[in-house]
């Protein structure tokens, strides 16, 4: 079985959704795990959207980069630029893969544009996951 690592600035939005439909997509294929170079919990919006899409993230937890030093990943993937440039290294013969998501906890306006935001990002990083899986597991 595959271990995934997703890696994300807090922890809180682009890492879990993608741990969230990775997890979906390749059953068990792998075993998807997300941090954050910091962590900044799980932000409920993200609960949200993903649920809307019958994916259970509500028991997910925030955590941290040096929390999986010790696991040998075959893949980390990071999903925005300041993850992949603030990462520390760790010893890994993981495959490393990037893409640079919106952040859709920095959206702003009404709700309703708000959590708009949060479902299109959740559509780029479902896409993502699938054609991720489809590709290399």
């Amino acid at each position: 079985m595959k271990k995934i690592l997703v890696l994300c600035t807090g922890n809180s939005c682009r890492s879990q959704i993608a741990e969230g439909y990775l997890g979906k997509f390749a059953g068990d294929k792998a075993v998807v795990y997300s941090a954050g170079v910091e962590t900044h919990g799980v932000n409920p919006k993200a609960i949200t959207i993903m649920a809307e899409d019958g994916i259970d993230i509500s028991n997910h937890s925030s955590n941290n980069i040096e929390e999986y030093t010790d696991i040998d990943f075959d893949f980390v993937i990071t999903v925005c630029d300041n993850a992949k440039e603030r990462c520390p290294y760790f010893p890994t013969n993981a495959k490393k893969f990037h893409h640079n998501f919106p952040d859709p906890a920095k959206a702003v306006g009404s709700d309703e544009e708000v959590e708009e935001e949060f479902r299109a990002v959740r559509e780029m990083i479902k896409e993502y996951s699938e054609d991720f899986v489809k590709t290399n597991l």
